[in-house]
């Protein structure tokens, strides 16, 4: 009786029954999926966020802005691969190249399963910037780029070269699975790249590209092409000193 009394009571006094209060969850599409969202939520300084690239997981990203100043095109990469100093082992199972690895503050993989889980779902573009050590810089840059699911070998699909003075050290590489030293997948019949060159890539017979090859601190006429190279900007005995790769939607 209780229970009707005061039903009855809040009848009257407001006329209808007040509509009841439910806690809603956040949203997915209130996540960011990439660097992307993260700047267009208000983030306009580099540094690393959470990223959702399954709209579930959270993933830890350096996310490339731009510098203050610039024009706002400059900015919104989500860096998918770094190498900076060489405080990070690259050469590395194919399981850790699925999942990521590394530190995101400074030299890290993103990991092949959060690339795939990106660019399946809108159209990328990659860019790719490179050091020296003297410190001479030049980029790459590709209007297209994506990855297969893992059934396809996470297989490459980069396109649309835009010269910034590296050179196109990736269209070898394209359509080329990724292949590292426990797991061959790569188009050389008389062995396994990423064991011939000490790192782990999307390999054709061999590369023109080695960004996760060991990391040689410049020039080293003995070592051949097992550095992090970018064959056409610094030929197969220069261990870069930096080379980021990162990627952005395209504009629609």
């Amino acid at each position: 009786m209780d229970m009707v009394f005061l039903v009855f009571s809040v009848v009257s006094v407001f006329g209808v029954l007040p509509p009841l209060v439910e806690s809603t969850p956040v949203s997915q599409h209130l996540l960011p999926t990439d660097c992307s969202d993260v700047y267009a939520s208000g983030q306009k300084l580099s540094g690393v966020y959470t990223i959702y690239p399954t709209a579930e997981t959270p993933v830890q990203v350096y996310c490339d802005m731009g510098c203050l100043g610039s024009k706002e095109e400059d900015g919104k990469w989500t860096v998918i691969q770094r190498r900076m100093d060489g405080t990070v082992n690259f050469y590395r199972s194919w399981e850790h190249y699925k999942k990521g690895f590394g530190n995101m503050d400074g030299e890290y993989w993103l990991g092949l399963e959060n690339i795939y889980q990106l660019t399946h779902k809108r159209k990328y573009e990659l860019k790719v910037d490179l050091q020296d050590f003297d410190g001479a810089t030049a980029s790459a840059r590709y209007s297209s780029f994506s990855i297969d699911y893992e059934a396809e070998g996470y297989k490459l699909h980069v396109s649309g070269f835009i010269n910034g003075g590296a050179g196109d050290s990736l269209a070898l590489h394209n359509g080329q699975k990724f292949s590292t030293f426990d797991k061959d997948q790569d188009s050389y019949a008389a062995g396994n790249c990423a064991k011939s060159y000490l790192g782990a890539f999307w390999y054709s017979e061999c590369h023109h590209a080695n960004p996760n090859g060991i990391y040689l601190w410049g020039n080293h006429g003995t070592h051949y092409a097992i550095g992090n190279v970018w064959q056409h900007w610094k030929g197969y005995h220069y261990g870069l000193k930096y080379i980021a790769m990162k990627i952005r939607p395209v504009a629609q």
